[in-house]
């Protein structure tokens, strides 16, 4: 007798007959019925599409030029005192003996400071080479786009932008004007706005942009230190004001890939505050003597001074006035006297 084969009572009548179609599961078919006939639920359009550790950005964020770019931001957001370099062809042994030198120098300032019991901000002094078209689009950002949300929040026009932001951000992508989380400095609609400002100005981003040619390095400070500003100068870049050390000080600043290097570093500017100076005025800071606290002093004294002439001015109305006054009465007291004479004299 042969041999009986067990085929599912659910089987379809058509693979029974062709015996050419896959084989498929009770389960997996059911499964695929269940899918089949329940609609797929539709996501809220307020509802997040993206975690918020990692929102959207106008770039891609695994890209090394979008961490540069917010590296940037973030480095002339929290330096409060930049020097611009420009360098041509350094090798990493003039880098790193440069690099030696600036530390040596900055220590020696911290030690100096910290004796006095001042603020010791040496260690985060960097020096470091950057990518001069993306810094320009960074500034462009800093510069130019600065979120503030209202009540709702929703983004609130900014008062340092030269456009209307609420426009913008109707113009925006969808995922930009949704929520505002989506407005940090590698969005879609900082970069919108940003460079929609920047041609509107028609001017550079605080007249920095024309210092951001060629290959650029810049020396950024946590505070603004004087004193720190200044022992950068004397190895940078030396003059007569700032002068290097000498050789029986510091013989390593004198040895040969250092003084190549340095030869091959140029002072461009300074941003100081938020406000861009040339060579001229980056060394006029360097030079404040006392650092701030001499700074501060000298502003006391301005304004001491300006209020000792506002007082004298003010005080002298009134003492011409009393002068004027007494000058008169002297006067009627002689005449009265003259009279009294003269009355005596009739009368003997």
């Amino acid at each position: 007798m042969p041999p009986q084969l067990r085929l599912p009572l659910r089987l379809p009548l058509s693979q029974l007959s062709g015996g050419q179609a896959p084989y498929i599961c009770l389960q997996c078919r059911h499964a695929s019925l269940a899918s089949a006939i329940t609609p797929t639920p539709t996501l809220h359009p307020t509802i997040a599409h993206y975690p918020p550790t990692q929102p959207p950005s106008h770039k891609p964020p695994e890209y090394r030029k979008s961490q540069l770019h917010r590296q940037y931001q973030s480095l002339l957001r929290s330096s409060p005192l930049i020097l611009l370099f420009q360098h041509n062809n350094l090798k990493a042994t003039e880098w790193s003996g440069i690099r030696r030198e600036l530390s040596i120098a900055l220590r020696k300032i911290d030690d100096e400071l910290a004796k006095e019991g001042k603020e010791v901000v040496g260690a985060g002094v960097k020096l470091q080479i950057v990518r001069t078209g993306i810094l320009a689009s960074a500034l462009n950002v800093v510069e130019f786009w600065e979120p503030k949300y209202d009540a709702e929040g929703q983004v609130a026009p900014s008062s340092n932008l030269s456009t209307d932001t609420s426009a913008m951000v109707q113009d925006a992508p969808p995922d930009d004007a949704v929520e505002p989380i989506y407005t940090h400095g590698l969005s879609r609609l900082a970069w919108s706005i940003a460079s929609r400002n920047a041609k509107a100005t028609q001017q550079p981003a605080n007249d920095l942009t024309p210092l951001l040619s060629g290959p650029l390095a810049l020396l950024t400070f946590p505070t603004t230190s004087p004193q720190h500003l200044a022992a950068a100068l004397s190895i940078l870049a030396p003059t007569k004001e700032f002068p290097a050390p000498k050789r029986k000080v510091n013989a390593a600043y004198h040895e040969k890939p250092v003084q190549d290097g340095i030869a091959k570093l140029m002072l461009l500017g300074a941003r100081v505050e938020g406000r861009v100076m040339d060579m001229a005025g980056a060394r006029w800071v360097g030079g404040i003597k006392g650092g701030m606290e001499g700074l501060r002093a000298q502003l006391v004294g301005m304004l001491s001074g300006v209020g000792a002439q506002v007082t004298t001015v003010l005080e002298a109305p009134g003492r011409t006035l009393w002068v004027t006054v007494e000058g008169r009465r002297g006067m009627l007291e002689e005449e009265e006297k003259h009279k009294g004479n003269s009355e005596e004299q009739k009368a003997e």
